[in-house]
């Protein structure tokens, strides 16, 4: 008896202490909770979630006091398409980067492009490829929530989904590793499952693409092939994304069943009706055209660019139709911790400051399937918190003036 109570004796001083749970009162000047703006409110966090949030809520005694004077707190923003394993073009082309960079630096960059991303406010990003990074996106999405690196919560894609022979790089005289996985028929399918296999949160097609020789994009898959894949993915809990420039490759995706279609370039009133009707959601992409021609010489001035005007069509039409919109700029494209370039573009092209926010958090918090748990200030949610300097529900610009980035409550920045 005195043995075991000695044994008992000794671990309980051997056992290292139960990590304390740390509880913060957030006071800024206003709280954007994901919808509106609330002067005066105060935020709540006990461990990694929101307990309460409003003018005078309960705190837990001993939370630390976190004043934000002139600051407005809102939920930690939402880049729907990045591409943490790409950097800016006019550094790097597309071509060198998937032939010329090894992999470990390209998983190097990668861990410093998710930290510039956290660091920006960015606490959540759909990563739809790795451009071919292989499978590295499984790994970096385990060292960001195991706390070995920095960054954003991570849902992706793995290597996308292509035509076979349709991507890229291609016009070498012998085989080249290609930027995503190649399939046709039934393959499809199987390319779907194989990718979720390897831990992908959301299967991406593209519907559309150049090829060899090829000036403009043209379809590449069938609606029976993406519709295949769509099932599968849809079967295993699984959302699907498309990249579509074409009118025809948005229409055969939004038959096909898939949840969001990406860039949208030559998109027409029908289209988006189309896609309106059958509730799938839009990921315009303006920071990337906007980027791609400011790398080929436009310097903002008139006369804009055919791709710039055609772009800016494209999203009028979206507007005019009131298609489910979600914030993502193609981040990598450009540079990462730039990402709210395309917050800046939503609202210079037609959308409210106040629109725009809310799209960048409860609406792509809710396209993602992610609604329940971050997108909004409210109790019980996952403590994703960003303040910046100002009032970004009138002055969009204000997201680049971060002061404070909190994730899962722990503050990072």
């Amino acid at each position: 008896m005195k043995f075991r109570y000695l044994v008992a004796l000794l671990l309980s001083v051997a056992a290292p202490a139960a990590a304390q749970t740390r509880s913060y009162v957030l006071v800024p000047a206003a709280v954007f909770d994901g919808a509106a703006l609330h002067p005066g409110w105060r935020v709540v966090v006990e461990g990694d979630r929101i307990v309460a949030a409003g003018p005078a809520p309960a705190a837990p005694q001993g939370a630390e006091v976190i004043d934000l004077p002139g600051e407005t707190l809102l939920p930690g923003l939402i880049d729907a398409h990045v591409h943490l394993f790409l950097h800016p073009y006019n550094e790097t082309s597309w071509n060198d980067q998937v032939l010329k960079e090894p992999l470990a630096l390209r998983v190097a960059r990668a861990v410093a492009a998710a930290k510039a991303t956290l660091m920006a406010g960015f606490t959540t990003v759909r990563d739809l490829g790795t451009e071919g990074a292989a499978d590295a996106d499984a790994g970096l999405k385990q060292a960001i929530a195991q706390g070995v690196v920095p960054g954003p919560r991570v849902l992706s894609a793995n290597r996308a989904i292509v035509a076979t022979g349709a991507y890229g790089p291609k016009g070498y005289a012998f085989p080249v590793p290609q930027g995503a996985e190649e399939a046709s028929g039934a393959e499809v399918v199987a390319a779907a499952r194989r990718q979720m296999g390897e831990g992908a949160d959301v299967v991406k097609l593209y519907a559309d693409y150049h090829w060899q020789g090829s000036a403009a994009a043209t379809p590449t898959f069938s609606i029976e092939e993406m519709r295949g894949a769509v099932q599968a993915a849809h079967d295993a809990g699984r959302k699907v994304a498309a990249h579509a420039a074409t009118a025809e490759g948005m229409r055969r995706a939004i038959e096909a069943g898939v949840d969001t279609v990406e860039h949208g370039d030559e998109g027409t009133p029908a289209v988006f009706a189309l896609m309106k009707a059958r509730g799938v959601a839009y990921c315009p992409t303006l920071a990337a055209t906007d980027a791609i021609a400011h790398y080929r010489g436009w310097t903002g001035r008139a006369p804009e660019p055919a791709a710039i005007t055609a772009k800016r069509a494209s999203f009028a039409a979206a507007l005019k139709a009131g298609v489910t919109l979600c914030a993502g700029g193609d981040t990598g494209v450009f540079a990462h911790g730039d990402n709210a370039r395309e917050e800046e573009l939503m609202v210079a092209w037609g959308l409210a400051p106040l629109r725009v926010l809310q799209i960048a958090t409860a609406g792509n918090a809710a396209v993602l399937g992610l609604g329940d748990r971050v997108g909004t200030v409210r109790a019980g949610m996952v403590a994703d918190l960003v303040a910046v300097q100002g009032d970004p529900t009138s002055d969009v610009g204000t997201l680049r003036r971060v002061k404070l980035v909190m994730k899962g409550g722990q503050i990072v920045h």
